[in-house]
């Protein structure tokens, strides 16, 4: 079956289920702004099973074999902090997490039939700097590396995966640093959280190049962050054409972002997915939201970003 052009949005109102302690940033407010965004630029819905096997069995190429059920039954003991100070849990968090890594799988099963060609997956909790067996940064499950492994496993490959969330996404780095399979760019505020992303980290082993940081310093705008962006892309396809693309789409680099600290646009966002439109030349796209946490410009840019991608209409 051949892909139609029209963009498509993954979600589920599971993922709205996590609850953190009041006043934290990462509320399910973010989860209505970014779908609202993806639907007024056109984006169809795309239907999402939340199979707890086939979830989990995807999430076990990413994470440790017990960390699944330690997020699990932490969140049957709620409230109370997993992992890290930034990550407390409440009773719907572990089905919170599953649905967001499940809607990401949905999106990469989409693209592998040839039922879209580019879909945006509206989820919290994010996922980016999710590791092996421990969580932090509000993220449980890391949503870009299980789609990006369900896209390999099944010889979708290699990847490319794109990080413009303002934080280095450090645990999808971590998970591809020696594989040559993926090639992963973060373009980020640095120094800030969680401390990585420095211009000389680009991998080992057989994964030495595939690595790209971009490390910006604060109150970065739109010239210098898509300066970053097109540097980045123009490396990736220097290297070959990747068979996907998944993006970190996070959007805390917003001038109005309340913790980014950026001054980046709606229309630097716009800007940075009309290139990431061209760069893909016709293969698979997938955006998995990150950051951003006032929803007013979470829902421009998404719209913004996702306009500039291409395939969608605006109304």
């Amino acid at each position: 079956m051949r892909a139609t052009a029209q963009t498509h949005v993954a979600t589920h109102d599971e993922c709205s289920s996590h609850l953190p302690t009041p006043g934290h940033p990462e509320r399910p407010e973010r989860l209505r702004a970014a779908v609202e965004g993806a639907s007024s630029a056109g984006a169809a819905a795309l239907p999402v099973e939340i199979d707890e096997a086939k979830i989990l069995a995807a999430v076990g190429r990413v994470h440790e074999a017990g960390y699944p059920g330690r997020l699990r039954d932490a969140s049957a003991r709620a409230p109370q902090i997993f992992d890290t100070p930034d990550n407390p849990v409440s009773s719907g968090s572990y089905r919170a997490a599953l649905a967001a890594a499940g809607c990401s799988l949905a999106a990469a099963d989409a693209v592998l039939a040839g039922d879209a060609d580019t879909v945006f997956v509206a989820v919290r909790p994010p996922g980016h700097h999710a590791q092996h067996a421990k969580a932090m940064g509000y993220c449980f499950f890391n949503n870009v590396a299980v789609a990006a492994e369900e896209l390999l496993a099944r010889g979708c490959g290699p990847v490319a995966i794109v990080d413009f969330d303002v934080h280095h996404g450090n645990g999808t780095q971590d998970h591809f640093w020696e594989r040559d399979d993926a090639f992963f760019l973060s373009v980020h505020r640095y120094p800030f959280y969680p401390g990585t992303g420095a211009g000389d980290e680009i991998g080992e082993g057989r994964g030495r190049g595939h690595t790209r940081n971009f490390p910006l310093a604060s109150g970065a705008d739109d010239e210098t962050y898509t300066e970053a962006v097109a540097a980045g892309l123009e490396e990736i396809l220097r290297m070959g054409a990747p068979r996907a693309w998944l993006i970190s789409a996070g959007f805390d680099a917003h001038g109005d972002d309340p913790l980014g600290g950026m001054q980046v646009s709606d229309e630097g966002f716009g800007a940075i997915g009309k290139m990431l439109g061209q760069a893909r030349r016709g293969s698979p796209l997938v955006a998995v939201l990150e950051g951003g946490y006032r929803p007013e410009a979470l829902q421009r840019s998404v719209r913004a970003f996702l306009t500039g991608v291409g395939g969608t209409t605006k109304s």
